[in-house]
């Protein structure tokens, strides 16, 4: 049974009145904050979210159990699945599908735009916290470099799931904040506290990867995650940041493939 939001967005400016960038979506606003398609209600949300974490637990959890083959899979399936299925539960599989739009042909030029700005500033990022912080490099690189043909093909294809995943972990939280924001401030406003409050969050998250070393995780990860927010922001579509995302990712793990890399 589907959650409605009391809220009337009637009282609001409108998300055309208070975009972010001349280029943003105008046909379609982000989903939830203003009851639309849906609305949910604070039980949804903490339904949502504490369901998020648990997609989030469950791959922390089985990813370690050296699952190979197409078996690798099933921790990032269930990482996607288990927010989603959690979100239909709570407000029904109208506000699934207010994540997932087709895509556009300005969409693809958008994924490999913000690609390769992340990269860049993924590579700065980098080149800083190896001068500040005593840095730990992220294990996906090696495993990626020792694996064999075969094994990269399987590789990528669940890091693509996975990275779907991350996406979800990400701008459910974001849309949570907004929702919660929007009423006490400007929508620009509450759109970029929002993304710093998510991008945190998935920081946080990474701690593990990282050896649990907290400079490195929010230096190097909370701009990359904001600016991998951004195609959504502006697209209102989760297959954009998602695409985004994996370019950028499946080129960083690329660079372990290189002759030398692994010495």
């Amino acid at each position: 049974m589907s959650d409605q939001s009391d809220r009337s967005p009637r009282s609001r400016p409108s998300a055309d009145a208070e975009a972010l960038f001349f280029f943003e979506r105008r046909d379609l606003d982000l989903p939830f904050y203003r009851g639309t398609p849906v609305g949910l209600s604070h039980r949804g949300w903490q339904i949502t979210l504490a369901a998020t974490a648990l997609g989030f637990a469950t791959l922390v959890a089985l990813q370690p159990l050296g699952w190979s083959g197409f078996a690798a899979f099933i921790p990032a399936i269930l990482f996607v699945l288990i927010p989603l299925a959690s979100l239909a539960t709570a407000a029904g599989w109208t506000a699934v599908r207010a994540l997932f739009h087709p895509l556009r042909r300005l969409d693809w030029a958008l994924m490999a735009g913000f690609a390769l700005l992340n990269l860049g500033l993924t590579l700065l990022l980098g080149l800083v916290i190896l001068r500040l912080f005593n840095a730990v490099e992220n294990p996906a690189g090696a495993v990626v470099a020792a694996a064999s043909g075969a094994e990269r093909l399987l590789f990528f294809g669940w890091t693509a799931i996975q990275l779907l995943g991350e996406e979800i972990f990400t701008i459910l939280p974001f849309l949570a904040f907004l929702t919660f924001l929007n009423t006490r401030m400007s929508r620009s406003s509450a759109l970029a506290l929002a993304a710093l409050g998510a991008a945190v969050i998935f920081a946080l998250a990474h701690l593990p990867t990282y050896q649990w070393n907290l400079a490195q995780a929010l230096v190097g990860l909370v701009p990359v995650r904001i600016v991998l927010l951004l195609p959504y922001v502006i697209t209102r579509n989760i297959w954009v940041s998602t695409g985004a995302h994996i370019l950028n990712d499946w080129a960083i793990f690329s660079l372990g493939m290189l002759p030398g890399s692994a010495a």
